[in-house]
């Protein structure tokens, strides 16, 4: 009898030993393989982690492993694979402030590649989550940073009114806005006034020429119908005044669209460069 303990006693020994020398293994690695991430071998580290998720039969390091990774398919660049890494890293998680953090790096994900919709319908999800009802002024944080990516700098300012530390953000995203051209007004006044839409646009020369192309082509159609000569002046009004009438219409639309372009690109190339707070 007393043999069996010793042998039963030995057996759990040796398991117990082996087990903190797994624990010991698997936590040199997930350091390793932080520090590869940490010196931006983004590749050598997802590798790593990955060794370490398949090892980890106790999941000690599943959310952040997952997290990690997910990080580093991000600054790879590698959008739908961080998500999927973020949302594992998610599932791992133990505590409501976890979760909330990888819907958060999901979220920034989603306003990088552009898939506004998706991450304007998780920050709805989480503002009506009562786990969260101390985090609304992050999730207005990043619904404001959700319609600067869509190009809606209204949307954008009034989202980053609603925190409480923003008020950088609010003011830049006004003025943004107040520096783009309406493209429905720039089309409307075109079709009153041939060239108002290009000069509103801030094509002064090209609106000029335009008005005085419509004003020859149309004096010259009118003067063509007064002296009898139908034909002339349903060829000159087809071909010549309706093309250069259309044109202005059409070139309006196109310098408003190219204008508030330039204004968004000089003003995300701003938030790029220049802005110090936190980006997606």
């Amino acid at each position: 009898m007393q043999n069996n303990k010793k042998i039963f006693f030995t057996i759990f020994l040796i398991i117990f030993c082996n087990g903190l020398k797994a624990q010991d293994a698997l936590k040199t690695q997930f350091n390793f393989a932080k520090t590869l991430y940490e010196n931006e071998k983004y590749f050598d580290a997802i590798t790593e982690l990955k060794r370490l998720i398949f090892f980890d039969s106790s999941k000690t390091y599943f959310y952040e492993a997952n997290k990690i990774i997910g990080d580093c398919y991000k600054m790879g660049g590698k959008f739908s694979e961080a998500i999927l890494y973020y949302a594992n890293s998610e599932n791992a998680a133990i505590s409501d402030s976890e979760i909330f953090d990888e819907r958060i790096n999901q979220i920034r994900v989603n306003i990088l590649r552009r898939t506004t919709d998706r991450a304007l319908m998780m920050l709805d999800s989480l503002s009506s989550d009562k786990r969260f009802l101390n985090k609304i002024n992050c999730i207005n944080y990043w619904k404001g940073w959700s319609y600067i990516f869509s190009d809606d700098w209204e949307k954008a300012a009034n989202a980053f009114a609603k925190t409480d530390s923003s008020s950088k953000l609010v003011a830049f995203c006004k003025e943004v806005h107040s520096k783009k051209y309406s493209i429905s007004f720039a089309t409307l006044i075109s079709h009153f006034i041939p060239g108002a839409g290009q000069i509103y646009a801030g094509h002064i020369w090209s609106g000029l020429l335009s008005l005085g192309w419509n004003v020859l082509w149309g004096y010259t159609s009118i003067n063509a119908f007064i002296d009898n000569r139908i034909f002339d002046g349903i060829i000159v009004s087809d071909l010549l005044w309706l093309r250069f009438y259309i044109g202005n219409i059409q070139n309006a639309e196109k310098f408003s669209k190219e204008e508030n372009l330039s204004i968004t690109n000089s003003a995300l190339h701003f938030l790029q460069f220049e802005y110090r707070g936190v980006k997606p």
